[in-house]
């Protein structure tokens, strides 16, 4: 009995060293130093920012517009208003939008993200060389004409400003990115486009279908019955039968090249 009551009181004293030992250290979190401390701060603050604004960076800079739409002008077309279910389509946008963007994925966590964990740059460098390769990509599938609205629209609401000086005789004019402020928009504005000429070819046969079947309705004097009624099984069967889903994910893949 009396050696239990000995164990007992070493094992209550050896644990609290244990466990300040073990405690967390703040210092290793925040540094010290009033400069190093806010520049944390401030830090964490824009991780935040960026984790919380991520569903609309998804939105505006990847090919999710485009594949989103594509899929919903193909519900509108076959006549289901809720199958599939909004759940599926944007799971499947998704899962493609990563497929198209892995490259660029890549590129980024591998020029830009793992150099600035290792400390190999600054926040500045990492945001120039995460933001090139999305920028690559955007000009690829941007048309001029989108990038040429907004660029006039940001330079009539800019300031006047001096014109620059003329290049010096031999000197070598580097061409100049375009500001990503006028490159998202744009982009978007390409891709909804792309995404309705996409949407409208696939609607186009199922509306052959629909008009085929009315007229036969009218024709053999069934007033009160709805034409979508019979066409529904028939745009159905026939979207199997084509292969649909195959041909359209594939389609839409292939688009970006």
């Amino acid at each position: 009995m009396k050696r239990g009551m000995l164990l007992l009181v070493l094992v209550a004293l050896l644990l609290p060293g244990e466990a300040i030992a073990q405690s967390i250290n703040l210092r290793d979190l925040i540094p010290e130093g009033q400069g190093a401390t806010s520049g944390r701060i401030l830090q964490l603050i824009a991780l935040l920012s960026v984790l919380s604004l991520a569903p609309g960076i998804l939105v505006t800079v990847t090919c999710f517009t485009r594949f989103i739409i594509a899929l919903s002008f193909l519900r509108s077309g076959i006549g289901l208003p809720s199958t599939p279910a909004n759940i599926v389509l944007i799971s499947l946008s998704l899962f493609m939008t990563f497929f198209v963007m892995a490259p660029v994925f890549d590129r980024m966590w591998n020029e830009g993200v793992q150099p600035l964990l290792e400390n190999r740059i600054d926040e500045r460098e990492a945001y120039q060389r995460m933001t090139k390769p999305l920028r690559e990509f955007m000009q690829a599938n941007v048309r001029e004409k989108d990038i040429a609205l907004f660029e006039g629209v940001a330079k009539s609401r800019a300031a006047t400003t001096p014109p620059a000086a003329p290049p010096a005789p031999g000197e070598t004019v580097q061409p100049t990115e375009v500001d990503m402020r006028v490159l998202v928009p744009a982009f978007m504005i390409s891709e909804l486009r792309r995404g309705f000429e996409i949407g409208f070819l696939i609607i186009l046969p199922f509306l052959v279908i629909d008009l085929i079947v009315a007229t036969l309705v009218m024709s053999m004097g069934m007033m009160m019955l709805p034409p979508t009624a019979i066409s529904l099984p028939f745009k159905v069967l026939f979207f199997v039968l084509i292969d649909g889903w195959n041909l359209l994910v594939g389609g839409l893949v292939r688009s970006f090249g």
